[in-house]
């Protein structure tokens, strides 16, 4: 019963971070308006989307040890879950960047700009928030759930993460990772397709909170490590977006984006890179 719960829950969260996106209604395939280029970049929502997040984490560590318990011994380890939770895992990592090279791709070979946009700042979200992920992992140490010292969910050794693998639980690298995608991909397609959120939006984050669920499942992590990856990866997402948007000329964008071959007049071809029109 606790499960369904819970699960209705992650629903109603996921619908609620959906619906909070950024709408912005343009038509262009690719948009250099300087709409959010005049917004501020960090604005009261995103204060308040953190701290809902931090508070989160943080009522998470008394109940790590319960959660953790009962996800264990309620649950047919060799049935219908034990597959869905492997297969949740794939499609985050590393389905997120197979798919997100598989869109860029598709979109620069046929000239679809918002499919290419698409793809590429996915994976640019999922790479900055892993790297993110990574050095809080090394500096917190957190031992995982499965060790005999990562039976304690406050069993933390400062820096040890960077040695080894098994003390790295937090915040979850496979949470950061969905939760990136997830946020990155509802940002895009609202942009050129606002009703969008309404179904890409859940839909999304829905898969998302899967993966983190899939990893408790799997004793490779606590709840708070999947609280905390999910704020990393939704607040990497949502700002990588906003900025490609805001600054269609940053460096990134205008080399993967825009580099195209086109021939250098002497029978050879020369990569060139075109900049935004002012």
């Amino acid at each position: 019963m606790w499960l369904q719960r819970l699960a209705i829950a992650a629903l109603l969260v996921n619908s609620e971070i959906a619906l909070g996106q950024t709408k912005i209604t343009s038509d262009e395939p690719r948009d250099t308006t300087n709409a959010q280029h005049q917004a501020p970049f960090f604005t009261r929502k995103d204060a308040l989307l953190g701290l809902g997040f931090a508070a989160g984490t943080v009522a998470m560590f008394p109940l790590d040890r319960n959660l953790a318990g009962r996800l264990q011994t309620h649950t047919d380890r060799q049935g219908f879950l034990q597959d869905a939770s492997k297969g949740a895992e794939y499609i985050a990592s590393p389905g997120s960047y197979v798919i997100g090279a598989g869109l860029y791709l598709f979109g620069r070979a046929f000239k679809h700009d918002r499919v290419a946009d698409l793809g590429w700042h996915g994976t640019e979200a999922v790479l900055l928030s892993e790297a993110m992920t990574y050095a809080i992992k090394g500096l917190a140490g957190r031992a995982r759930p499965f060790l005999s010292e990562g039976r304690d969910p406050d069993a933390l050794y400062f820096g040890r993460g960077f040695q080894s693998g098994d003390y790295s639980s937090f915040p979850s690298g496979h949470s950061t990772t969905a939760f990136a995608a997830a946020a990155a991909v509802t940002n895009e397609t609202t942009r050129w397709w606002p009703k969008s959120t309404w179904v890409v939006g859940p839909i999304m984050y829905t898969g998302a909170t899967a993966v983190g669920l899939s990893r408790m499942y799997h004793n490779r992590h606590w709840a708070s490590d999947v609280v905390m990856g999910a704020a990393i990866g939704t607040f990497t997402g949502r700002k990588v977006v906003q900025y490609a948007h805001g600054h269609p000329e940053n460096l990134f964008d205008r080399v993967v984006l825009r580099a195209a071959l086109v021939p250098d007049g002497y029978g050879g071809q020369m990569v060139m890179v075109t900049l935004p029109l002012p």
